[in-house]
């Protein structure tokens, strides 16, 4: 059964990084945001293309724009702090159970 812990232990760490990485790149489209990026640039794009279908998806139930302010990355990092709290610690108890 060891096993098995090892394996939700490694899912839950992998998780775990990829949400951060995620954020990390959600808290730069935001600054990027802020400025006049050139939209050619493949650094600009990545971001971009990265985080788009999320908060696509985000400004699309919810209608999140005061006054101009988009406040979707902010949904979408409550959402990224949610699944690490929940999904992320549940998975290293579910883990720690088996070994």
């Amino acid at each position: 059964m060891f096993i098995l812990g090892n394996f939700l232990k490694a899912v839950a760490i992998v998780l775990d990084y990829s949400l951060n990485i995620f954020m990390w790149i959600i808290i730069a489209r935001a600054v990027l945001s802020w400025v006049n990026p050139d939209p050619y640039n493949n650094i600009v794009r990545f971001i971009h293309n990265v985080t788009e279908p999320v908060l696509y998806q985000i400004r699309k139930k919810i209608p999140v724009n005061f006054g101009g302010l988009d406040i979707s990355p902010i949904i979408a990092m409550l959402g990224i702090i949610f699944l690490q709290n929940f999904l992320v610690g549940s998975l290293h108890k579910l883990a720690f159970s088996f070994m």
